[in-house]
């Protein structure tokens, strides 16, 4: 059967039944009431010009079809809907779905041109008998009622989708007319498809796939008699016959259906005996509705896919608001091309749950991110928790399904004091004297520059060790690689914990609600704000970058079903550092994977060079690894939270088993998150290209430097005007031997040798200050004067700087730690 009805006998018919319904429709407007088959002359002509003057091409728009966002191997990831709809050809219908429909709701389907002429006749006699208009529709004129309200709904026009269901006579001689313009351009079997995909099943279920889907767990291709005839019979009233909410009166209509069919020689008296004889209750297997993202196969991805189409302002393409993106997602069947690459996902997934298996009883979350540097291209994004139970995506900002709060960050902050130092000009061997602390005993920072100070605090702050360290001058290259907390908090003070924060803002970081962090020392150098995840790997992906900054984004491309491709603005790229500083910063980095840095023994630096820096919290509740090679930047977060409606609480992790990774007293950054990072890296980099980073410049090395002032035997007090004329901070040493008069400066250290330009440089590297002399000088005794200097509070020695404007009462001190 082609599906067109083309016969003449079928077209007089129905010109015959329409000069009918014609006449009546003029006749009940004249208010005159007499029997339809003695309607003749005027008023049958009055009919006629009236249905030549309706409107006659309809026009099938698509339907509200679902879009496909796919993964970088153009694998289907999820199909946003905005109606729990899955569109499926004819062939994926099973036959006993078809003839069901056909049985119940247009026995001549395949006779007919599009009005049925003794189904019409009969509901004429009765709605003359009654005054009711009765139905008689075909299942082409169903078809053409519920597309045209299915496109006034999404069109956003609630009249017109009240009119097109609208009981009138006028509304089903408009419905004919189009019924016979789709009969005459579309085969029954497209008529029929479209039928099947698009009315409604009662359920939140729109099309017959996601019917059956819903109400056995099974496609459409695999319905049985039973279950055919049960959804077919929903169509007519999917409140009232609906197995899930009426079960008996789901069943008795579903049994007429199936009576019905036996009687058109659809099915066999024995099957469909046996048919009726099975429960509705029983046959039901309800599936609950699930979101785009609960079905889709990686839906962490999923959701942080659609918050961003929503949110971003780089897809206001897909239109103005929030709401307007969403509905052209649902239905404008777009293709979304995601930068998901799925062998690293599988990767990322496999190895944060390997350490954090899903559903462990000791509340333990983990994330990894992953970025390609340069690009901001996400890449992976694994997650170890069960997304039917927690749709919160760890590891994005909450506007795109990430929480509101994030996560401490720890010492992974300290990167930002080191690419600012180096970034003023500070050089790559500089030493500062750093204060003693201890795991037991902190060192309180009072100085003028942290309490009180802008981005300091506002009260003096206490900072530990994770061990006994300190007392002594110490190399950025050491203070990094060990992360030593005095180390950094000394670094902030003299770079200016402002500097810091700045620096953070650029490279991407701020809060896991959009906002920058909250302007104190704590957030600038150990820290105690909060981020997510990926925000910290496009961060460090900076550094891979040769210090370009780019904003991370999941899409590569969108296209329209015409295959046309809509313009999405390029991922935003920006110099945010020199290239001199990113390679110097990441040369100090590879530290921490080396002999006695954090994470050493995870990764042979040598084999492929990669950099990071290990990161723990206060109380050992969260642990951080981030770090990068020229191809990859990927952040692991761990930590031990449990949320509930009242609160959020963090436990420590110190004591916990993390799968295959073993049980650990104390937990670091570099126990766990650490050896979870090298091992993605290390599957995820197979394959890549060995890329080395460059080597830092000799401007990097050298820093910005100038050569000091000769201010031997100058009086301490006019030596240290000179110097501060020429942008030096100075300090008064001790006493060594010089030919300088006594209670003169004897020497200085470095001795009239290259210093930092900028005020706190030279006294950053506790480079020698001016010392009162006593006899002659000696190298030997130059260094011992400086040393004795060190043992002094260094935040007290520095010489204030340069007013940044009105001091600033900052948060308290944070006792957040570090490695």
């Amino acid at each position: 059967m082609d599906g067109r009805a083309q016969n003449i006998p079928a077209v007089l018919r129905l010109l015959l039944g329409f000069v009918v319904l014609s006449t009546i429709a003029g006749l009940l407007v004249a208010g005159i009431a007499v029997p339809a088959i003695g309607a003749s002359g005027q008023a049958a002509k009055a009919g006629v010009d009236f249905f030549n003057d309706l409107p006659s091409d309809f026009t099938i728009s698509p339907l509200a079809q679902q879009s496909k966002i796919v993964d970088a191997d153009n694998k289907v990831i999820a199909n946003p809907y905005d109606e729990n709809r899955i569109i499926v050809p004819l062939k994926s219908i099973s036959k006993n779905m078809q003839n069901a429909q056909i049985a119940i709701e247009d026995a001549r389907f395949y006779e007919h041109g599009g009005l049925d002429p003794r189904g019409f006749t009969r509901a004429m006699v009765s709605n003359l008998k009654g005054g009711d208009v009765q139905g008689a529709s075909t299942l082409t004129q169903q078809y053409v009622k519920i597309t045209l309200q299915e496109q006034a709904l999404r069109a956003g026009d609630k009249a017109a989708a009240n009119a097109a269901v609208k009981k009138s006579y006028a509304r089903k001689v408009q419905e004919l007319k189009y019924a016979i313009n789709v009969e005459e351009n579309f085969t029954k079997e497209q008529i029929l498809t479209g039928y099947l995909n698009l009315v409604y099943y009662g359920d939140q279920a729109y099309g017959v796939e996601a019917a059956a889907i819903n109400y056995f767990g099974v496609h459409a291709s695999k319905l049985n008699l039973g279950q055919a005839a049960l959804l077919a019979g929903i169509v007519q009233q999917p409140t009232a016959y609906n197995p899930v909410l009426n079960p008996a009166q789901a069943q008795a209509r579903r049994d007429i259906v199936l009576t019905r069919m036996g009687q058109l020689g659809m099915a066999s008296a024995k099957d469909v005996a046996a048919a009726k004889k099975v429960s509705v209750k029983k046959m039901i297997k309800k599936t609950p509705l699930k979101g785009v993202c609960h079905r889709s196969s990686q839906p962490y991805f999923c959701a942080y896919v659609m918050g961003y189409l929503q949110h971003s302002p780089q897809m206001a393409v897909l239109g103005k608001t929030p709401e307007e993106r969403l509905k052209r997602i649902n239905q404008g069947g777009l293709t979304i091309r995601t930068t998901l690459d799925p062998a690293k996902q599988k990767i990322a997934q496999a190895e944060i749950t390997k350490a954090i298996p899903i559903g462990n009883k000791s509340n333990l979350g983990g994330a990894m991110a992953v970025v390609e540097p340069g690009t901001g291209k996400v890449l992976a994004m694994g997650q170890a928790s069960n997304f039917e139970k927690n749709q919160t995506n760890w590891n994005v900002d909450q506007i795109y399904g990430g929480g509101p709060y994030g996560y401490q960050f720890g010492s992974t902050a300290k990167m930002f004091g080191l690419v600012t130092a180096l970034e003023q000009g500070m050089p790559m061997n500089s030493t500062i004297n750093v204060p003693f602390a201890s795991n037991k005993q902190d060192h309180v920072f009072a100085g003028p520059k942290v309490v009180g100070a802008e981005c300091g605090a506002n009260e003096p702050w206490k900072v530990g060790n994770d061990y006994a360290i300190g007392g002594r001058q110490m190399t950025l290259a050491e203070g990094i690689s060990k992360s030593i907390n005095t180390w950094a908090a000394q670094l902030t003070i003299e770079v200016g914990p402002c500097n810091v924060l700045d620096t953070m803002k650029k490279m991407g970081l701020h809060q896991a609600d959009g906002k920058d962090f909250e302007r104190t020392i704590s957030n600038a150098t150990l820290g105690s704000g909060t981020t997510t995840p990926l925000d910290l790997a496009s961060a460090y992906a900076t550094l891979a970058a040769d210090g370009k900054y780019c904003v991370p984004s999941p899409i590569v491309s969108i296209t329209t079903p015409e295959k046309k491709e809509i313009k999405v603005p390029k991922t935003s790229c920006k110099q945010v550092i020199s290239k001199d500083t990113a390679n110097a910063a990441t040369f100090l980095l590879k530290g921490t994977l080396r002999n006695g840095g954090t994470a050493d023994g995870n990764w042979d630096v040598n084999a492929r060079p990669a950099a990071g820096k290990t990161g723990t919290t206060e109380k050992h509740n969260q642990a951080w690894f981030v770090g990068y090679t020229r191809q990859l930047a990927t952040a692991v977060w761990i930590g031990n939270v449990k949320v509930t409606d009242k609160n959020r609480r963090l436990y420590s992790l110190n004591g916990k088993c993390f799968g295959s990774y073993g049980c650990f007293g104390d937990v670091f950054g570099g126990t766990v998150s650490a050896p979870v990072w090298a091992s993605a890296m290390k599957k995820m980099s197979q394959g890549m290209p060995v890329e080395q980073f460059p080597a830092p410049s000799q401007k990097a090395q050298r820093g910005n430097l100038q050569d000091l002032p000769n201010v031997f035997g100058r009086s301490p007090a006019e030596a240290a005007g000179i110097l501060r004329d020429a942008g030096f901070a100075s300090q008064v040493g001790g006493y060594i031997n010089s030919d300088a008069p006594k209670g003169t400066v004897g020497g200085t250290s470095p001795s009239g040798a290259p210093c930092p330009a900028r005020p706190s440089r030279c006294s950053s590297r506790r480079a020698r200050p001016p010392s009162p002399t006593r006899s002659r000088p000696t190298p030997r005794a130059a260094r011992a004067g400086a040393a004795a200097a060190d043992r002094s509070s260094p935040d007290d020695q520095l010489t204030p700087r340069a007013s940044r404007g009105p001091a600033r009462t900052g948060r308290g001190p944070s006792g957040v730690s570090g490695r």
